[in-house]
């Protein structure tokens, strides 16, 4: 069976872009299909060079959320990664940890992690 185009799967995927949609202005949002899943990622249009990757294997009944930090040197970018949560269970909880990255969840984690001379 070919997960994309299954009816389970366009479903879960438009509920989490319906969720997304009051971000688009700060966020430029794509969403691909893999073999193993598909990918919803989102590049912040701001100043702060910043991405969010949510992920759902069609395997598994759990998401996947992780943020970066884009670094740009000679026209390549970077990802340094700020936060990953790995196992959320439910669609509301995934809402709930996107909102909580957007207003900066992970960036205060990466901020707190760093350790001064």
């Amino acid at each position: 069976m070919d997960h994309k185009f299954s009816l389970e799967t366009q479903n879960e995927v438009n509920a989490v872009l319906d969720n997304l949609a009051e971000w688009k202005k700060l966020f430029s949002i794509n969403v691909d299909y893999f073999y193993e899943g598909w990918a919803i990622y989102l590049k912040e249009k701001s100043i702060y060079p910043r991405s969010i990757v949510i992920f759902k294997s069609y395997s598994e009944n759990y998401y996947s959320i992780k943020s970066f930090e884009i670094h740009s040197s000679n026209k390549k970018e970077f990802f340094e990664e700020l936060y990953v949560n790995e196992k959320i269970d439910t669609l509301s909880e995934l809402n709930a940890e996107i909102k909580e990255i957007i207003y900066g969840k992970d960036l205060l984690g990466s901020i707190s992690s760093m350790k001064y001379d």
